[in-house]
């Protein structure tokens, strides 16, 4: 019988606190579609302020927040967007910036690090010239951390050189900050240094956070003005908003700097114990942040399905990204105790395989 559950499988699984939902019970609240909620619009401000842009918004989702910033700075149909080849917005979005949007992605090859060839990304940026046969570049997106490459974080070196290129050749640059935090943490720089070079950048509450919904975009007032009228196009404006933006206000004003610390202490914890176990390989030097892969080597007994339905008999939920590939991401509620138990759930478990293989 499971007596505990230790749920690894993403940072979006996090409860609200009890100080969230003291604050989300509290919340003063208008209607948001006219502008008239004080708690969302202290968060716009509070987020923005910290991020370094001029103005933010609330959007119920990272996915729309990525959505609507593509769209206000590819407002032609037919635009193209230079992003990696790995990054959320490519693969995980459901194809919306092409299906809603009209825009074209035009994917570079993200390198283990998460980051793309600067020259690879200038190469890909159409020649004007050919405007009657080709899409028309206007964006540049960059993601920080990049959660496929293992939450690997974008240096501000990197992320200068890469605005740069664009103002170069006239372009915008769009960061998917859903963890942009938890790289600040890392790096141990200010969050608005990593947008610093960024026209528009996203930023997930319910991650690293651990508010239960939402996200906010931050640019210019004019970038943010186009983006609440498309908001709104979207479904996305929701009235009294200040009860979700009160949580997120907790999360942004008392949360941040401890939490992802030790978040990411634990997931080195939990890289270098696992790299232990015959069987399983991790890249311990490329855990940063709170996210870890490890992959199932070709002499483990036991395929990703299996590992994971072992695990989850003990509690512990993990996953999948391939039959031998397998992501584990700690979050501001899983304890140094939730991260000792799995790893010997993991051991046990490693341990009867052996047993039953007569080694």
């Amino acid at each position: 019988m499971v007596t505990r559950t230790v749920d690894l499988r993403s940072d979006t699984v996090t409860k609200p606190t009890e100080a969230m939902r003291a604050a989300m019970a509290s919340a003063e609240v208008d209607d948001d579609v006219l502008m008239h909620d004080p708690t969302a619009f202290r968060l716009e401000t509070e987020m923005a302020k910290v991020m370094g842009k001029e103005a933010g918004l609330f959007v119920p989702s990272g996915t729309m927040g990525n959505l609507i910033s593509v769209l206000v700075h590819c407002e032609t149909r037919g635009s193209e967007v230079i992003l990696g080849d790995n990054s959320h917005i490519h693969i995980y979005e459901n194809g919306g910036i092409s299906t809603i949007g009209g825009v074209h992605p035009r994917t570079v090859k993200n390198n283990k690090d998460g980051t793309m060839d600067i020259d690879l990304i200038e190469a890909a940026i159409r020649d004007p010239k050919g405007e009657i046969v080709y899409p028309t570049t206007r964006l540049i997106c960059l993601e920080n951390t990049h959660a496929n490459c293992g939450g690997r974080c974008l240096s501000v070196e990197y992320t200068d050189s890469v605005g740069e290129i664009a103002k170069k050749h006239g372009l915008k640059l769009h960061i998917d900050g859903a963890r942009i935090f938890n790289a600040a943490v890392a790096l141990g720089v200010p969050v608005r240094r990593l947008v610093q070079a960024a026209d528009s950048a996203s930023v997930c509450l319910s991650k690293g956070l651990g508010a239960p919904v939402g996200s906010v975009i931050v640019g210019s007032k004019e970038f943010i003005k186009k983006a609440r009228r498309l908001r709104k196009t979207l479904g996305g404006g929701m009235r009294q908003v200040g009860v979700l933006c009160a949580a997120a206000l907790v999360a942004l004003q008392e949360n941040v700097l401890v939490m992802l610390d030790g978040d990411h202490k634990k997931a080195k914890l939990l890289a270098e114990g696992l790299n232990q176990l015959k069987g399983l390989r991790v890249d311990v030097d490329a855990v940063e942040t709170n996210i870890v892969y490890f992959e199932i080597t070709e002499d483990s007994k036991l395929y990703a399905a299996c590992l994971l339905k072992k695990l989850e008999e003990h509690g512990v939920l993990v996953m999948p990204e391939s039959s031998t590939r397998v992501r584990i991401v700690v979050h501001h509620q899983i304890s140094a105790n939730d991260v000792h138990y799995t790893l010997s759930c993991f051991q046990k478990i490693y341990a009867g395989v052996c047993e039953e293989n007569g080694n």
